[in-house]
């Protein structure tokens, strides 16, 4: 079972059709779990309670369109409770041996990670396949550069965290790995992905230094902090100095057409809101670019309400509301799973502000890093013996 929890967290870096092989990688372990001694843990028991409630509003909201198919409309149903169990099948996971198995996971995510980061880059750079970018942006193996930036941020973390408190060789290896996972997320060119890189940076270092470091790692890390600000102004001299790279970045950073105006991504969120409150039901999913508005709202807190109905979206926020929850709740107690909790929280706090800006509903590492959090925060005064550090 824990080679096929390998094999399908790696497969979440292949992310171009739907069903992805990530998908089925979960299947096959779903499948096996069934035979291996897989328990069910009471402490995640909430979770099952909100993945139970919204299933049947997903289901009554899929009848309610108009433009597409009730087939089609099922099918993108599906992924979303599928995604949604895979939280609460990885959160029972953990929850078992949180150390080992936190490192098989953040072990074949960075792998997968650093494979895209690097595919990614070289396709922005005119080396290798097409297949690699999009709109002149790094997208490896994902159907948009808005979900690759933000994928490779967790396993950022985590390598970052052993910058800050690892033995200088492991630091060092760590610190190559950050670079090529911020050099992904750069040549992305999301600036989502930006922002969410820089403060889940800042959230880690933070959190790591006011409850995890000694007096002579606080000293390490404000040295770090130091070297690392040098570093990064000199890469943003050398990066805008070239004409093409300060061209692209100077579109990027302005507002964009899709942002303004009472059809921009703003203006109609109101609309989408207004029209949310009309339809307890909801309107089915993908139905609201049919509208007035030829585009998705691009704001998860309303789309929830769009393609669930007023049960089902509730059910979604609820869910994001007490997985920040637990993150607040569990990161100030002291234990041996605090340095595992820091990254998770650090990612998913930006992400549930990146939901009002962009549709998450089906990004597949938003609910693995939800589950993981519930993982491990349900085994937070557990320790495996037999894994001698719990930073990953």
């Amino acid at each position: 079972m824990d080679a096929l929890v390998v094999l399908w967290i790696f497969a979440g870096g292949l992310v171009i059709t739907e069903p992805s092989p990530y998908e089925l990688a979960f299947l096959a372990v779903l499948g096996v779990s069934m035979f291996a001694g897989f328990t069910l843990r009471r402490s995640t028991l909430g979770l099952l309670v909100l993945f139970a409630s919204f299933v049947p509003f997903a289901i009554i909201a899929a009848f309610q369109v108009k433009f597409s198919t009730i087939p089609d409309a099922l099918i993108y149903q599906a992924v979303t409770i599928f995604l949604f169990f895979t939280s609460y099948w990885v959160a029972n996971y953990v929850a078992d041996a949180p150390q080992a198995r936190m490192r098989l996971i953040i072990g074949a995510y960075l792998a997968t990670a650093l494979l895209s980061a690097v595919l990614g880059t070289l396709g922005y750079l005119g080396i290798g396949h097409d297949l690699f970018t999009r709109y002149d942006r790094a997208k490896a193996f994902f159907n948009d550069p808005n979900v690759f930036g933000p994928f490779l941020v967790l396993p950022a973390m985590y390598v970052l965290q052993r910058v800050l408190l690892g033995t200088p060789r492991r630091a060092i290896w760590a610190a190559l790995c950050y670079a090529v996972l911020v050099v992904g997320v750069f040549t992305s060119f999301s600036r989502a992905a930006w922002g969410h890189i820089a403060i889940s940076s800042a959230i880690v270092y933070v959190l790591v230094f006011v409850l995890e470091a000694h007096a002579r790692q606080k000293v390490r890390m404000l040295l770090l902090a130091m070297t690392g600000l040098m570093l990064l102004v000199v890469a943003a001299a050398g990066i805008l100095s070239i004409p093409q790279f300060r061209a692209f970045i100077e579109l990027r950073t302005q507002s964009q057409n899709y942002d303004t105006g009472e059809s921009g991504r703003f203006g109609r969120q109101g609309y989408a809101f207004d029209l949310a409150l009309q339809h307890p039901l909801g309107l089915g999913p993908l139905e609201f670019r049919n509208l007035r508005v030829k585009e998705e709202p691009h704001n998860t807190y309303v789309n929830v309400l769009h393609a669930y109905g007023w049960g089902g979206g509730f059910a979604f926020i609820l869910f994001i509301g007490v997985t920040l929850w637990r993150s607040a709740t569990f990161i100030a107690r002291p234990g041996p799973n605090r340095l595992l909790l820091i990254p998770l929280v650090a990612v998913f706090v930006p992400l549930a502000g990146e939901a009002a800006i962009i549709d998450i509903d089906h990004w597949r590492h938003f609910f693995l890093v939800a589950g993981l959090i519930w993982g491990v925060t349900a085994a937070y005064g557990r320790i495996d013996k037999r894994v001698a550090s719990p930073v990953p």
